[in-house]
């Protein structure tokens, strides 16, 4: 069997085991489990009577990765998540972005199957790089991919985690990117790039947007905003001292997931929108390095929704 063959295989026996531990471990119908799973009752039907077939049932899910289902119902209860998916890992990994980014592309797969068009709103950096390199190909030229931030260092300079054009190539859909830098050099650079009509025009598609997708950063000295340039050493300086534990679309937040307002906040370009429970805000994240982060977008409801891999979960669950 290819390669590729045993990935599909693989992906359907994990989705076989998701539901068969809805239907006999959560008690739930199988019209909830397709409507929570995004396919059809028939396929759930189908889903079921592949983990019997494959002795996937005894008097538990006999796969491992219930204990990762276990582990993102705890997170999504915790949370107040409207989604929640743990990829497997090896134990003792610190971070697994190839795991975590394959779980979300599956995610965005099901998503962007739709045929009705669809709005999907991402954010850069290398998780999320990783997710849309992995993302089926298709023709969908209905759908619209939309930049949540600038992709410019204040000299001009961009980063290599551009993730709209490449997710927009990916299935053909129409590329809304971001042509600005993430932090403009003064406050009434940034109002002059947010009053033209393209910015407005995307303010509008990132409110519309049924999805949202973004990965999270640390602070420290090895935090990526600062590695590409889009911050400078005194700006980094300020969001440490400042309490920062975590960066989201190039703000920084705090360990209650409050954007903390350090000298270029109000030069950030970013287009952020405020949590609601209609639309899924979801969080691409891995590794131990974030784990700070990541509860804190969470406990600050940035996000409502989050994929990342067990032993993130573990420590997520343990702050």
């Amino acid at each position: 069997m290819a390669i590729s063959e045993r990935g599909e295989a693989d992906r359907r026996l994990d989705q076989a085991a998701r539901a068969a531990w809805l239907y006999y471990v959560k008690s739930k119908r199988q019209d909830d489990i397709a409507q929570e799973l995004g396919i059809s009752r028939q396929i759930v039907q189908r889903l079921i009577a592949l983990a019997l077939s494959e002795n996937l049932i005894s008097f538990q899910v006999r796969h491992p990765l219930s204990e990762c289902i276990a582990l993102a119902d705890r997170l999504k209860e915790k949370f107040g998540l409207q989604f929640c998916e743990v990829a497997l890992n090896e134990a003792g990994n610190t971070e697994d972005i190839p795991a975590v980014a394959t779980v979300a592309a599956h995610y965005l797969d099901n998503v962007l199957m739709q045929k009705s068009p669809v709005t999907i709103a991402v954010g850069n950096g290398t998780a999320m790089r990783e997710t849309v390199m992995r993302v089926s190909a298709a023709e969908r030229p209905q759908h619209r991919c939309v930049s949540l931030m600038g992709n410019l260092t204040p000299h001009g300079r961009a980063s290599r985690h551009d993730v709209v054009t490449k997710l927009a190539e990916r299935i053909n859909a129409q590329s809304y990117p971001l042509p600005m830098p993430l932090v403009a050099a003064t406050v009434s650079e940034r109002d002059i790039l947010q009053a033209q009509l393209g910015y407005k025009t995307l303010r509008g598609l990132v409110d519309e947007a049924s999805l949202l997708v973004m990965g999270s950063g640390n602070v420290g000295w090895q935090a990526g905003i600062h590695a590409d340039g889009f911050i400078t050493d005194p700006e980094l300086a300020e969001a440490m001292d400042a309490g920062a534990v975590g960066e989201v679309l190039g703000g920084v937040i705090d360990k209650s997931g409050r954007f903390v307002e350090v000298s270029y906040f109000e030069r950030l370009t970013s287009l952020f929108r405020a949590p609601n429970s209609k639309q899924a805000t979801l969080l691409v994240s891995s590794g131990q390095i974030r784990v700070p982060a990541i509860h804190a977008a969470l406990t600050g409801k940035i996000a409502n929704a989050l994929i990342t891999d067990e032993n993130t979960a573990k420590s997520v669950l343990a702050v």
